[in-house]
């Protein structure tokens, strides 16, 4: 699992989990000054946003966004998820936060992005082909679409998006097609995942990716916050454990 660190060096911390209920920190994509460049200027929750991670052709890939003056989307790879990474390759072409990187059968890669945007990319150089096409965004007049995934499962490509903003109208959504590009069909149940409009003491529910298990169980991981007010009408502790197994 990759994170953000935002306005921290080394960026992009790396962890490790069995079950995907424990987790060890095992590196840093971006571990050396020439990897990543961040001003003494860099305000608090700016810097480095969202890095998607993905394993392809033998390697894994990772791109991320410097939001810094100068910066842009990069993408860094390695053998081993521990490290070493790669030097940076930067992709002027591709637009905007939360890149995601998908690859189709034949080896074309596609790069996904808040907004939702979708353009064609060649990771390993960082060109890309064509402009930005418009995906399916969400729902009518959905606030802040963003943090795009794709995923080919089955007979069907699936968009996973975050809608609502990373506040407590946050939430997840999805659609398939038949093609990367789409046209895309959006679930009938979405918001898939939100706790908006609820007491549930985990809140701000959102900005989630999927990995499926060895069992073919599938699992996602997501954007949360806390509320300690919440916490204690659900009767749990300062600490966030339940005051009796769940």
């Amino acid at each position: 699992m990759a994170c953000s660190s935002f306005e921290y060096f080394p960026g992009v911390p790396l962890f490790q989990s069995r079950a995907l209920v424990h987790w060890t920190q095992i590196g840093n994509a971006l571990d050396r000054p020439d990897q990543l460049r961040l001003p003494t200027s860099m305000p608090s929750s700016g810097g480095i946003y969202a890095p998607t991670l993905r394993h392809h052709d033998g390697r894994f890939w990772l791109i991320v966004t410097n939001c810094s003056e100068g910066g842009g989307n990069l993408i860094v790879t390695a053998t081993d998820p521990a490290g070493p990474w790669s030097d940076p390759v930067w992709a002027p072409g591709v637009p905007g936060i939360d890149p995601d990187l998908v690859w189709e059968e034949d080896g074309t890669c596609w790069c996904t992005v808040a907004g939702v945007a979708q353009v064609r990319l060649d990771p390993s150089t960082g060109r890309t082909y064509g402009t930005p096409h418009r995906l399916w965004s969400g729902g009518p007049g959905a606030k802040a679409p963003e943090a795009p995934h794709l995923y080919r499962i089955g007979d069907y490509w699936y968009l996973l998006i975050a809608e609502g903003g990373t506040e407590r109208g946050h939430g997840v959504s999805i659609a398939r097609g038949h093609t990367p590009a789409g046209p895309f069909e959006p679930c009938p149940a979405n918001p898939i995942l939100t706790h908006r409009g609820t007491d549930h003491p985990v809140q701000n529910t959102g900005h989630a990716d999927l990995v499926q298990g060895p069992d073919g169980s599938w699992w996602m991981v997501c954007c949360s916050v806390s509320d300690p007010a919440a916490e204690r009408r659900a009767g749990t502790c300062s600490a966030g454990r339940p005051s009796s197994p769940p």
